[in-house]
């Protein structure tokens, strides 16, 4: 009853469709509009009040610690490569310890690849044999102790989900994984979908409640325009399974018909400092950026150039700034272990959230752009000034949505002296700001 009623009273403010975008080879008339269910709202809604998540790129590839894209970089014959998962054991895997270590880091949730472009399932699967449980000498099924641990500690699971595959001989042909060995006269894209329909359904039935499949590979396909993925399958699916489970597609362009997130890579929304991200910002549905820590998002034992604290906590503020939740990225151990760099940014990033974590979470963007300085981020008459990058011990902000009656530094507890007019607010800080995160709480 509680969800009912808080479906009802946002279904008012969140805008039931995405922009619409037909299906190859179907044209808009063909495909009904999507309406999302009040399970759906309830699940947008908490998805944005969560602002924070960690990303988990884990599999076979982990062992040869080159990153997850090492099968098809280095043309690894697909039969070769599936012989990994005979050694793939994972002792030290321990997932209270790591749904223990995210949560105090501030994460309100979870996304971890269940099957990668390399095409092996972390989890116990009967749609295929190349899986943690019969493909390797492990047999504990990974997804099933994580997904089972979120739910005790109450951290929302997100399902990342390929929609390619590098191994399968039935899996349609796009411009990656094409020197794996694979006999061309064997691809079968019937078989291939029914095979992607049978693992989404055994995802969303034995794993217990799932907030989000995220989708990737879409751009595999991006110099054949005709290709279909069969979205309306696959959304139609997924949302028939569970009502409240979110979809997102990490495609690079403006949602699809049943999406309800709305993904960029590498790039605050808006930006597009990587390549990935020009496309235009939703004004109606929840925004996620995906970041990695270091420069990879498997793990890759020569990377150790990971991003800072300060950076991290600074790239998360500004996700917030732009009504955007940050889904922040570590690629295991073959071991099982978390790398311990990876560690201490969470623990540097949990710091700062447990002073702090109020101003981004359950927050909405500013009424105001983001600006060299830093964003802006708001909870009902409250407005909270992050400033990030300031050379001068004062800052015009040009806010107009109503009359302060009261400036503080959060950092120290100081009062912050102002002078507001028509045209914004001048904040008197008294020093230039040295903080990670100098956050000024504007109270109306």
């Amino acid at each position: 009853m509680k969800h009912f009623l808080m479906a009802a009273a946002i279904i008012m403010s969140v805008s039931a469709a995405p922009a619409r975008a037909a299906f190859p080879g179907m044209t808009a008339s063909d495909i009904p509009e999507y309406e999302p269910s009040p399970e759906n709202l309830v699940s947008r809604e908490e998805f944005r009040n969560d602002r924070f998540g960690i990303f988990l790129h884990w599999g076979v590839y982990s062992m040869l610690a080159t990153g997850e894209w090492t099968m098809t970089n280095n043309n690894l014959n697909y039969k070769e490569y599936a012989k990994l998962a005979g050694g793939f054991y994972p002792g030290s895997f321990n997932a209270a310890e790591w749904v223990s270590s995210i949560k105090a880091s501030g994460a309100e949730y979870i996304c971890i690849t269940t099957r990668h472009h390399d095409g092996f399932s972390m989890f116990g699967s009967g749609a295929t044999d190349y899986d943690i449980i019969d493909a390797t000498p492990f047999k504990r099924d990974i997804i099933k102790e994580l997904a089972d641990e979120c739910h005790r500690q109450g951290i929302a699971i997100h399902f990342y989900y390929s929609l390619i595959d590098w191994g399968r001989e039935d899996a349609p042909r796009g411009r990656t994984g094409l020197g794996t060995g694979r006999p061309l006269d064997t691809v079968d894209p019937d078989s291939y979908f029914e095979f992607m329909k049978a693992q989404i359904t055994e995802l969303l039935t034995n794993y217990g409640p799932v907030r989000a499949i995220w989708f990737d590979g879409h751009w595999d396909q991006d110099s054949n325009n005709d290709f279909d993925w069969r979205y309306d399958e696959l959304y139609s699916l997924i949302h028939s399974l569970q009502p409240g489970c979110l979809v997102g597609n990490n495609h690079h362009l403006i949602p699809f018909e049943g999406e309800d997130i709305q993904i960029f890579e590498r790039d605050l929304p808006g930006e597009n400092t990587a390549g990935l991200s020009g496309q235009d910002v939703s004004d109606a549905l929840p925004l996620e950026t995906c970041q990695t820590m270091n420069g990879m998002w498997g793990y890759k034992i020569t990377d150790q150039d990971y991003k800072s604290v300060r950076t991290l906590v600074q790239y998360l503020v500004g996700a917030a700034g732009r009504d955007a939740n940050l889904l922040l990225n570590i690629g295991p151990q073959p071991d099982g272990n978390l790398p311990a760099a990876s560690i201490e940014r969470l623990n540097g990033i949990g710091e700062w959230m447990d002073r702090f974590g109020y101003t981004i979470q359950g927050t909405r963007g500013g009424d105001i752009p983001p600006h060299d300085w830093g964003v802006m981020t708001k909870k009902g008459d409250t407005h909270y000034v992050h400033i990030m990058n300031l050379q001068d011990n004062s800052l015009f902000i040009p806010f107009t949505s109503g009359k302060i009656k009261k400036a503080t530094c959060l950092n120290d507890g100081s009062e912050v002296k102002f002078r507001q007019d028509k045209d914004g607010v001048l904040l008197k800080l008294g020093k230039v700001p040295s903080e990670i995160d100098f956050i000024v709480e504007l109270r109306l």
